[in-house]
C-alpha cells in the first residue's frame, strides 16, 4: 500500500484507539491540565483551535486500563492536535506516564502518530526527545515490556526516539513511517520522495518492524505477548520420560542421513505442535531480515521464553544462514535479558553461508559476538540440537546451561563431506570422518555437551507430531528447572560445562 492509499484510509483517533485496545470501561486517565510554554499570539491561537477541534488539551493521552484483564499503561498520540507534534508540555506528559508505569511495574503500550517535534517551540521541543528516551530506557532496564504500535503517520523526532524503541513493534496497515517527512524532502530537493519506501509493509519486509496489523487485532496480539511474558509454572514440572533416554548405538553417518530428510520436523513444526501463544518476531529492527533464522515469543507448557533458531529452507530454496541471522539472534538474546525470560536456541543447519556477501557482512565476527553473548547471557539458556549441526552456523547458537538433542542430531566443524575433502582431498571418506570426529549424540553425551536426549521412534520424520510433543516436554522441563536458579549461579556453571568438556570420558 502506498502512502497515498494510506492517506485515504480512515484512521482512529487516540480516544478511539484506546477504546478498541482496552477492555470496555477500564481506561483511567493519568493526565493533568497542561501548562503551556510562553506562546506568542499566533501559537496561542493554534493551540486554541486544536483544543476546540479535538476536545483534548494536548497531542497525547495517557493512562491505564486492562487488556483481557491485564493491567497496562498507555501513551497514545492524537494526530488531529497539531499533527500529533510533541512540545514541552506533551513531552512532560509522556515522561510522567512512562515513569509512573515503571514505578507501578506495568507494561507500557505506546501508540504514536506524529509529524515529530513541534516547530513552534523550536530546539527545546526537539531536545525533549532525549528525556522521553531516558524514561523509556529506565522502563526497559526495569525489565518491563515496552510495546509500540506505529500509526499513520509517524515521522521525524518521534519515529527517531520513542517510536523506535519497542521490545516489540507492530504497525498500522499502510501507515507512513519514517525519519524524513515527505513534504520536507520535496521542499528541499524539488521532487517527491520515492513511493512505497516509508510504508509499514515495506518496513516489515526490511526487518524493521515485527508485524503489520489492524487496530482490532491488537488486543489479541498484546494478550499473547503478556501471556508469554507472565507465564511461569505454578509448581514443579513433571519430569519427562526422555530424562531416562540414553544414547543408542549406531553409526554417525546413518544419523546424518536421517537428519537430512527434507520432511524431518523443523523449528516450525516444533512450535506448531509443541508450543502455545507463539508470536513470531521479524528481523533485527535495524533493516535486516534473514529468512534462515526464526525469532519468536512462545510458551512451552506454562513456561514463557524467547525462541531463536534455524529455519530449514524449503525444498525449493537454497538459502543459508548469513550474518544478518546472527544480528537478529542477538536481538533475541537482548530481549531475553531485558524481559527476564529464558532463552531457547534451536540448531538445525547445514552450515552458514559461504559467499562474498557473508564475508563482507562480517560472518566470522557475528559468530564470535553470538558466542560472547550466549556465554555471558544473564538469562537461563537451553539449546536444542534438532537435526543438522554443521560448522559456525551451529556453534553460534550452541552455548547454554542445558543442551537437549534429538537422537539423530549431530554437531561437527564442517559437513562431513567438507572434512573429508580437507583431510583426504575427496568427499568419499565422509562416513568415516563423521565417525572419527565424534559428531553424533552418543559422543556428545559422553563428552558432557548434551545433557538430555529425546528419542526418535525410530526416525522423527515418521512420527513428526509425537516427536515434537516429546521434545516440547523436554524443553518445558529444562526451562522450568533453570528458571528456579538465580542467574548468578548459572553463569559460572555454564562456563564450567564447556571448560570440562572432553574430560568426562
Amino acid at each position: 500500500m502506498t502512502s497515498a492509499t494510506a492517506a485515504k484510509t480512515t484512521h482512529l483517533t487516540a480516544t478511539e484507539l484506546i477504546g478498541v485496545v482496552l477492555d470496555e470501561g477500564t481506561f483511567a486517565s493519568w493526565d493533568h491540565p497542561v501548562v503551556d510554554p510562553d506562546p506568542n499570539e499566533s501559537y496561542a491561537s493554534d493551540l486554541q483551535r486544536a483544543r476546540e477541534k479535538t476536545g483534548i488539551d494536548e497531542a497525547v493521552l495517557t493512562g491505564e486500563g486492562l487488556i483481557r484483564g491485564r493491567r497496562v499503561a498507555v501513551v497514545v498520540s492524537e494526530f488531529s492536535f497539531l499533527a500529533g507534534s510533541i512540545g514541552l508540555s506533551a513531552a512532560d506528559r509522556i515522561v510522567d506516564a512512562i515513569e509512573r508505569a515503571t514505578q507501578a511495574g506495568l507494561p507500557l503500550l505506546a501508540g504514536p502518530a506524529s509529524g515529530g517535534t513541534r516547530m513552534q517551540e523550536g530546539t527545546l521541543a526537539f531536545l525533549s526527545m532525549v528525556k522521553i528516551t531516558a524514561a523509556v530506557h529506565a522502563h526497559r532496564q526495569a525489565g518491563l515490556p515496552y510495546l509500540v504500535y506505529l500509526r499513520h503517520p509517524t515521522t521525524g523526532g518521534v519515529m527517531a526516539s520513542w517510536g523506535s524503541l519497542g521490545h516489540i513493534t507492530v504497525a498500522e496497515p499502510g501507515a507512513l513511517l519514517g525519519f524524513l517527512g515527505p513534504r520536507v524532502y520535496e521542499a528541499l530537493y524539488g521532487k517527491p520522495f520515492p513511493t512505497g519506501v516509508q510504508v509499514s509493509e515495506n518496513l516489515f519486509d526490511k526487518g524493521i518492524i515485527d508485524a503489520v496489523v489492524p487496530p482490532e487485532q491488537l488486543p489479541e496480539i498484546l494478550d499473547r505477548v503478556l501471556t508469554v511474558l507472565q507465564s511461569k509454572p505454578l509448581g514443579p514440572v513433571t519430569a519427562p520420560d526422555s530424562l531416562e533416554v540414553r544414547p543408542v548405538a549406531g553409526d554417525a553417518w546413518a544419523s546424518i542421513q536421517i537428519s537430512r530428510n527434507p520432511r524431518r520436523p523443523d523449528l516450525r513444526q516444533l512450535l506448531a505442535w509443541g508450543a502455545h501463544d507463539v508470536l513470531p518476531l521479524n528481523g533485527t529492527g535495524e533493516g535486516e531480515n534473514d529468512p534462515a533464522l526464526m525469532l519468536a515469543l512462545a510458551r512451552f507448557g506454562e513456561q514463557g521464553c524467547i525462541v531463536l533458531g534455524h529455519r530449514r529452507p524449503r525444498p525449493s530454496q537454497d538459502t543459508k544462514m548469513g550474518p544478518a541471522s546472527l544480528r537478529e539472534a542477538r536481538r533475541g538474546m537482548r530481549l531475553a535479558e531485558e524481559l527476564g525470560l529464558p532463552l531457547l536456541t534451536v540448531i538445525d543447519t547445514a552450515g552458514a553461508a559461504l559467499s562474498k556477501e557473508a564475508e563482507e557482512g562480517g560472518m566470522a565476527g557475528e559468530i564470535a559476538r553470538s558466542l560472547l553473548e550466549l556465554v555471558g547471557l544473564r538469562s537461563p539458556t537451553v539449546s536444542v540440537l534438532l537435526g543438522q549441526g554443521a560448522g559456525g552456523g551451529a556453534l553460534a547458537l550452541l552455548p547454554a546451561d542445558r543442551t537437549i538433542a534429538a537422537q539423530h542430531a549431530w554437531l561437527s566443524p564442517l559437513p562431513p563431506e567438507g572434512a573429508s575433502a580437507i583431510v583426504h582431498r575427496s568427499t568419499d571418506f565422509a562416513p568415516a570422518m563423521s565417525e572419527a570426529q565424534g559428531v553424533n549424540v552418543a559422543s556428545l553425551y559422553r563428552n558432557g555437551i548434551v545433557d538430555h536426549i529425546v528419542d526418535e521412534r525410530p526416525d522423527a520424520t515418521l512420527e513428526g507430531k509425537a516427536f515434537c510433543q516429546r521434545m516440547a516436554s523436554a524443553i518445558e522441563y529444562e526451562l522450568s528447572m533453570l528458571s528456579t536458579t538465580p542467574v548468578a549461579q548459572l553463569l559460572p556453571l555454564r562456563v564450567a560445562k564447556y571448560r570440562a568438556m572432553g574430560r568426562l570420558t
